[in-house]
């Protein structure tokens, strides 16, 4: 392991977002993070539209928020910064159609994640500038967060510079959708794109789902209630994660029992064994030499047919039924919750 290197974190004090005031900037999308980078920019008072198509659904929600919408074609004319947020697996079809052909030079190109640029999908010209601004958490907390007069932490990137000011107008812009009261990390279009698709497949949303469905099933098939085993596998994680989150996994093992803290330390590499984190090495190879990104495209352009069947089995998976009950009786859940699909 590498000695660990000085971390230089901006915030807002660090940032002048006097340019990026001054630019129109157009967000493709309206998907999660296109709902929070927009309504965060036109709060901080950047001029802004949203890129879609002008008759689906997207740009109804989009115009009940008061934003103004045109058709992408027109959005990458009219602006000077141009944020690409819809699905990766659709990006560069897009882009081939709709936003390459109404570049011009010294435009800045954006990215929230850097998949399409590094696996060189997407291969801007030369003359445009090509910016990423990633905030490290969905698009919903990054907007509930900044309405709190808190932000998300985010990474920058940069790809192209021939404007030779894409750095300060990364910064800006994260400044503008609240990253900077958290604080903003640089990085590389190569290091945020495999760590960024690691951490979703091994451990945060892959590794993390399977152990509590694991576990939640393991419980219910040794005879034991559903609902307990729900409050065990599920319910506390967020209990756990927030611990952590707040002051690292010895904060979170100083605040649980001995009972507990016992059971984490010896039983906990028993299930996360070598061979646990052989497999993870490959998941990282697969995503390093493209093989994933070249495996998914696929499945998108066959019709995603493998990825409904799977993600149809996990919405009836039992852990999911249960949970549905128990949280409509969670009055604290169901009046604070993040997400409301009837807006974002």
């Amino acid at each position: 392991m590498t000695q660990l290197e000085e971390l230089k974190i901006y915030l807002d004090k660090d940032i002048d977002t006097s340019k990026i005031l001054k630019k129109k900037v157009a967000v493709i999308g309206y998907g999660s993070q296109g709902y929070g980078q927009i309504n965060n920019l036109k709060d901080s008072g950047v001029e802004v539209v949203c890129g879609l198509r002008i008759d689906g659904k997207s740009a109804k929600k989009a115009q009940n928020e008061g934003l103004k919408v045109m058709s992408i074609e027109d959005a990458v004319k009219w602006a000077d910064i141009v944020q690409i947020l819809i699905p990766d697996e659709i990006q560069a079809s897009v882009y081939e159609k709709q936003i390459k052909p109404y570049l011009r030079a010294g435009q800045y190109l954006m990215f929230s994640h850097g998949f399409n640029i590094h696996y060189k999908k997407i291969v801007p010209p030369d003359d445009v500038n090509v910016i990423m601004v990633a905030p490290k958490g969905p698009g919903h907390t990054v907007r509930s967060e900044y309405q709190k007069g808190k932000g998300v932490p985010s990474l920058i990137a940069i790809y192209q510079d021939p404007s030779g000011d894409s750095k300060e107008i990364a910064l800006g812009y994260a400044s503008c959708i609240g990253a900077g009261r958290a604080g903003i990390i640089e990085t590389t279009f190569k290091e945020e794109t495999e760590t960024d698709l690691f951490g979703e497949q091994a451990v945060l949303c892959g590794g993390l789902s399977a152990l509590i469905k694991a576990g939640f099933e393991t419980l219910v098939e040794a005879g034991y209630s559903p609902y307990m085993a729900y409050f065990e596998c599920v319910h506390e994680m967020k209990l756990i994660v927030d611990l952590i989150n707040e002051g690292g996994i010895s904060d979170m093992r100083y605040s649980i029992s001995n009972t507990a803290e016992y059971g984490d330390l010896t039983r906990g590499p028993r299930l996360i064994t070598d061979q646990t984190k052989a497999e993870m090495k490959k998941i990282l190879h697969e995503i390093q030499d493209g093989s994933f990104a070249n495996e998914f495209l696929k499945e998108y352009q066959d019709g995603m047919s493998n990825f409904k069947k799977m993600e149809k089995e996990g919405e009836e998976h039992m852990v999911e039924k249960v949970g549905n009950k128990l949280r409509s009786m969670f009055s604290w859940i169901k009046n604070n919750k993040i997400i409301n699909r009837e807006i974002n």
